[in-house]
């Protein structure tokens, strides 16, 4: 099975404390996820719940067609505003392992994200990520990045 990993990094200017709150609540996830996904948190959490290790997270996801899927985490580490890591338990991928770093810097936070992912299906599977697995993640990924500007003031 073939693995990938993308990475990104983000600066915003805001406090640690403000990025730590926001990125550690769940259903924060839905607001800088494209709409055409029609990403929806299933669990039953509340905008003031915050990241645990062990936490599971239920979530709907069309990421391609409008097919819904069903997709499932878990916050298997959690550093109070250093960092976490989300793996999947279950959906579309065989692997997906990712981590949200958080670095407060001169003016704010630098962010990064490593995300190690994987497809499955041999040879199937490498095909569907060079044709559409990683243009999708990189757009998901570059629309984050305009949103999070946006919603913290940098455009």
């Amino acid at each position: 099975m073939n693995t990938y990993e993308r990475r990104w990094e983000q600066f915003m200017p805001i406090s640690l404390d403000e990025a730590w709150n926001f990125f550690s609540s769940p259903l924060n996830l839905q607001k800088i996820t494209p709409a055409d996904m029609k990403f929806t948190v299933t669990s039953p959490y509340t905008a003031d719940t915050k990241m645990y290790p062990g936490m599971i997270i239920t979530y709907k996801v069309s990421p391609v067609l409008g097919i819904k899927l069903n997709w499932m985490t878990e916050i298997t580490h959690v550093q109070d505003k250093v960092y976490f890591v989300d793996e999947q338990r279950f959906g579309p991928y065989a692997l997906w392992h990712h981590q949200h770093h958080f670095k407060e810097v001169p003016g704010g936070v630098l962010m990064t994200d490593i995300l190690n992912y994987a497809i499955g299906y041999g040879p199937a599977g490498i095909f569907a990520n060079k044709l559409l697995v990683k243009n999708k993640i990189e757009q998901i990924f570059k629309y984050r990045e305009k949103a999070i500007e946006k919603m913290f003031g940098l455009s």
